[in-house]
């Protein structure tokens, strides 16, 4: 079995930073694409972020020139670095893996949420 557990979330005020953290555990073979997605109240859940086993990333116009999306591959961990937080951005953060697992099925995987608050 695969898991994420994310951290880092909380209370900011409009202006400030948050890093994200995702860590992905198990009988891992490989992490393939791994992102971030966010759900704010009343809205559907949206793609924040994605980043490539190889590094490539691509974001949503919404948070491009403030979030950056970055993995570590040994420690099976992808990153977000949250800068010029705006309320808009208040959502449930959810981590995201496609995994290539020991017995050589792929399956993605979700994370528990992690709740972001940026205040006005």
């Amino acid at each position: 079995q695969v898991q994420l557990v994310e951290s880092g979330g909380g209370l900011v005020q409009a202006g400030g930073s948050l890093r994200l953290s995702c860590a992905a555990s198990g009988t891992i073979f490989r992490v393939n694409d791994m992102a971030w997605y966010r759900q704010a109240p009343g809205k559907q859940r949206e793609l924040v972020a994605l980043i490539t086993s190889s590094g490539n990333t691509n974001s949503a116009d919404s948070v491009k020139g403030r979030f950056t999306i970055s993995r570590d591959n040994a420690k099976n961990t992808v990153y977000l670095q949250m800068n010029s937080l705006k309320p808009e951005d208040t959502a449930v953060y959810y981590c995201n893996a496609n995994v290539l697992r020991a017995d050589w099925r792929v399956a993605d995987y979700w994370g528990q949420g992690t709740q972001v608050t940026v205040s006005s």
